[in-house]
């Protein structure tokens, strides 16, 4: 093992792995969980015949990653080592790259898509792969597409069906599950065992050597006192108590402290009664109060100007969308308070102290004469972006050699980052040309993000395995990792909590080791049949709430105006993945917009432009070119209620529509739009 650069504790953890058991690597950011899984795999290639290594991975960029800076370097010369995303061709015929390589590389997605796919050159059956490497397991629960695949894996084993894979999962934490009691992290971390049929191994013998090898920073708070006014806030929270009077709370309902996320929730909820309820006054407050909302939090957060941006660029959208009294109440409210709110935003006596503490911080570090690289983690896309701004308008900060740029989650919007425009974020990061990423969750997991001498959570609420992720990044020596938080506020009393929880995590997976063999394995079989009996019952229920109604008896309506559009009957489901609307009708009720740009492109469609609601102006999806000719909008279900015999619901994604959605027929869509081309 010392030959490829193992440490003594890494050859440890994969000792079990190596005499074939299903194992879980739990190790933490930084310490070399991947390099053990390459090992592993070159052990395996060796000694197994007609060995297959799948490696699955969570997010498109980590098959890259993987790829270039382990697999291939590492196995590369005496394997064929291949990789396979949404985003290349080879997805097409997976079924076919699998047989012709030895290890390959691909999102989860690619290889259930596989598995479920009967044709020849798709379909990849379990028993083709004999060892399952799953990146970032900690993830394999409730309905991801990692439990998805070992759900497959659990019910062949339970029924005796061979051969199966040997299974290899690497976590830098499983987390609690959010339990905060021991017996219940024990039983969340044995379901992660049971999910994954797996049993989990840590580095004992060689703790102290880990230790050494991934130092855990230097950790501080940097707690800033509460504003001794905000007018500017109070500001907002007197308009949303205007916006209060006038809605008509249902009586029953009672809303919770504005400027919370427990408020979004509530204002969440009374939106989806309000469509439900056929009362378009409550629903669109609702909304409205949302934004309201997402401002104050702005506020709690970042600059007052920041905020106030936050709610003149969505106002500046609804100018046009004014349908009935309700819009133009809204409208004219924040017309008539939008002059008194930008001048209290412009008001530096009242800005946020939170930003002069960040400040502090990157200037402690940065201005300390020592060649500093840094991450700065905030909750949102678009909070990278004020930050960037701000760190760009700033003097200070400029003069300490901070050269700052973004770094989000990969997608089709404003906000979004392409793979490309990251990894080259990435690269200047490593080369030095930057210094500072401003980041979203995304640069907390997986990514191959160079060491780091300070790592800032900034306005954030989230579990003990991103804290542990995020503070894993500050890998270099004398790192600190910083939280600028409110005293007593509620990103301080959630970091407290998360290191609670993250020794909780340790003390569950030790009393998990400490399991005789024969207990944990029939723990795991009975954990593992229950699952799998819970599945089937909510598969049937899902299927007997689809066939209680027909497709016919259900009819969309826009979600903003609530004029009906369409009918069930009228959807069909286009290769397994795109919800289109086949009438010739439809079009008549609808606009087109902008063009979808998409950095990856498909076998048989492409985007077309987006569609709106000719009514509202509501987005409803965009079009899609089937086949080089046929267009046909594409729609996203969150977007439409939906009239059921039962009463009015809206759904979030298209698994829970309560009716069956027909498979898409090309030749018999041609036959009736294209009577011409067949007489």
């Amino acid at each position: 093992m010392s030959d490829f650069g193992l440490y003594t504790y890494q050859q440890e953890v994969v000792e079990r792995a190596l005499k074939g058991e299903n194992i879980i690597i739990w190790l933490p950011t930084g310490g070399g969980k991947t390099r053990a899984a390459v090992y592993v795999a070159k052990k395996h290639l060796e000694t197994t015949p007609n060995a297959k290594v799948m490696v699955l991975v969570n997010k498109v960029h980590l098959v890259d990653q993987h790829y270039n800076k382990e697999f291939e370097p590492h196995l590369g010369l005496r394997y064929a080592v291949r990789k396979v995303s949404g985003e290349s061709d080879e997805k097409d015929f997976f079924g076919l790259v699998v047989q012709e390589s030895d290890v390959v590389i691909c999102t989860a997605q690619i290889l259930y898509n596989a598995l479920i796919n009967k044709e020849e050159a798709r379909h990849v059956e379990l028993s083709d792969i004999t060892l399952l490497i799953i990146d970032e397991c900690h993830h394999t629960h409730k309905e991801s597409v990692y439990n998805k695949v070992m759900r497959l894996y659990v019910e062949k084993k339970l029924k005796g069906e061979k051969p199966l894979p040997q299974i290899l999962g690497l976590t830098a934490s499983p987390g609690t599950g959010g339990a905060k009691a021991l017996d219940k992290a024990v039983e969340h971390v044995l379901e992660i065992c049971a999910n994954l049929d797996s049993a989990i191994v840590s580095t004992k013998q060689y703790a102290p050597e880990l230790k050494e090898v991934v130092p855990r920073p230097r950790k501080t708070f940097n707690i800033v006192n509460m504003r001794d006014r905000d007018p500017f806030g109070d500001h907002l929270k007197s308009m949303m108590t205007i916006i209060h009077g006038y809605m008509d709370i249902p009586p029953d309902f009672k809303l919770r402290e504005c400027g919370t996320q427990e408020y979004e929730a509530d204002v969440v909820v009374l939106e989806q009664r309000g469509v439900r309820d056929n009362n378009r006054l409550l629903a669109q407050c609702a909304l409205h109060l949302r934004q309201y909302n997402d401002a104050l939090l702005i506020n709690d957060t970042l600059r007052m100007i920041d905020a106030y941006r936050s709610l003149e660029e969505y106002y500046s959208t609804k100018s046009t969308k004014a349908i009935d009294g309700t819009d133009f109440f809204l409208l004219g409210l924040f017309e008539e308070n939008q002059v008194e709110l930008r001048n209290l935003a412009m008001d530096s006596r009242f800005e946020n102290p939170k930003m002069d503490e960040l400040q502090r911080t990157l200037l402690q570090q940065f201005g300390s004469g020592v060649p500093s690289r840094g991450i700065l983690f905030s909750k949102t896309r678009k909070s990278t972006h004020c930050l960037k701004d701000w760190v760009l308008k700033n003097r200070a900060l400029k003069d300490a050699g901070i050269k700052a740029d973004i770094l989000t989650g990969a997608g089709n919007g404003i906000t979004y980052m392409t793979q490309n425009e990251q990894a080259e974020t990435i690269r200047s990061f490593r080369m030095g040309s930057l210094n500072l990423l401003i980041s979203t969750s995304v640069a907390e997991e997986g990514l191959d993000i160079p060491e780091c001498n300070l790592v800032v959570r900034y306005g954030l609420l989230t579990n003990e395995i991103a804290q542990q992720q995020a503070s894993g990044r500050a890998r270099a020596k004398n790192s600190q990792y910083a939280v600028v938080a409110q005293a007593g506020g509620r990103e301080h009393r959630r970091e407290r909590i998360n290191e609670y929880l993250e020794e909780l995590t340790g003390k569950a997976i030790d009393r998990v080791q400490r399991m005789s063999h024969h207990e944990f394995y029939l723990k795991l079989s009975e954990l593992q049949r229950k699952a799998i009996i819970s599945s089937k019952i909510e598969e049937s229920c899902k299927t007997e709430k689809r066939r209680s109604n027909t497709a016919s008896s259900i009819q969309f309506l826009c979600r903003n105006c609530f004029t009906p559009v369409a009918s069930g009957s009228d959807i069909q489901l286009v290769d397994n993945t795109q919800y289109v609307n086949v009438s010739p009708d439809f079009k008549n009720h609808y606009k087109v917009a902008e063009r979808v740009i998409l950095e990856r492109s498909f076998e048989d469609w492409e985007p077309g432009c987006r569609i709106r609601c000719k009514k509202c102006n509501k987005e409803w999806g965009f079009e899609i070119k089937y086949k080089k000719h046929v267009l046909m909008p594409n729609l996203a279900i969150k977007n439409f209620a939906l009239e059921t015999p039962k009463g009015r619901i809206t759904v979030k994604k298209w698994k829970d529509v309560p009716f069956t959605v027909e498979d898409f027929d090309y030749e018999e869509y041609c036959q009736e739009n294209f009577p011409d081309l067949f007489d």
